[in-house]
């Protein structure tokens, strides 16, 4: 067999291998699972939550096998950057810090940021001016995260940042920070559970309104395509609706 040829039949494999890749009938995906009620790990060790249930109506949709695993926020961007994944559904909001890096889809949800507070707090706003003095903790590598540092922080207030949410829920829940600053839907939900005997919600932060979507790697063109078309499908079809009535009285697209 000469060289010629196995170079041939190198190209053909590679050639075949990259237009089955490009079908996208199998995806895998990376969600936090620390980040209730959007993806949280169950007692049983089984991912839940409404972007696991997003998910999986786009992997319907798109007819594809969808594999949805576990992976740590601060190293899920570099995870998909090292195909470790094929995409993030992970209430990731789209910045254009993050587009440096990877690619989006359309949203999937939009939601403002929001403080909330011990229920015997004498806060009045979410002002920088209201917040001096005081301690303000916000889950790191967030939009919260950055909101926290860069206009209470170089203001001088006293910001704690925590690799989880639910790390920096306790903490206000404990008497430990004297704030949270966090996504509005995520501590809705907290405040109607765990933490519905402590805590308050505060106010909405003015000016903070971002877009949730599904992180792609640059280059994965043909995928974030399926995405969106998938997007758009759930939601005209009423299954995006009905997933998000299971987390939410109101709309949050």
């Amino acid at each position: 067999m000469n060289k010629t040829f196995l170079t041939i039949a190198a190209a053909i494999v590679a050639f075949a291998s990259n237009a089955a890749a490009q079908d996208w009938k199998e995806i895998r995906i990376a969600t936090e699972g620390a980040y209730p009620p959007f993806n949280t790990l169950k007692a049983d060790g089984t991912l839940a939550g409404l972007d696991v249930d997003i998910a999986n109506a786009l992997c319907d949709e798109m007819k594809a096998k969808c594999t949805i695993v576990a992976q740590d926020w601060d190293g899920i961007i570099p995870g998909l950057m090292a195909n470790k994944y094929d995409a993030i559904i992970a209430s990731m909001s789209i910045t254009e810090e993050r587009k440096q890096k990877i690619d989006f889809t359309n949203k999937y949800y939009t939601t403002p940021l929001a403080v909330i507070v011990p229920k015997d707090s004498t806060l009045a706003g979410v002002g920088v001016e209201d917040m001096k003095g005081k301690s303000v903790g916000a889950q790191a590598s967030t939009t919260q995260g950055n909101y926290a540092t860069d206009i209470y922080g170089k203001a001088g207030v006293d910001v704690k940042l925590y690799p989880t949410q639910e790390e920096a829920a306790a903490d206000l829940q404990n008497g430990r920070i004297d704030a949270l600053i966090s996504d509005k839907f995520v501590v809705v939900d907290w405040l109607n559970n765990a933490g519905k005997d402590c805590c308050k919600m505060l106010a909405d932060v003015p000016g903070t309104a971002t877009e949730a979507g599904i992180g792609i790697r640059k280059g994965d063109d043909a995928l974030r395509e399926k995405f969106n078309k998938a997007i758009d499908a759930i939601v005209a079809n009423g299954t995006y609706k009905t997933i998000v009535s299971k987390y939410f009285p109101f709309d949050i697209y």
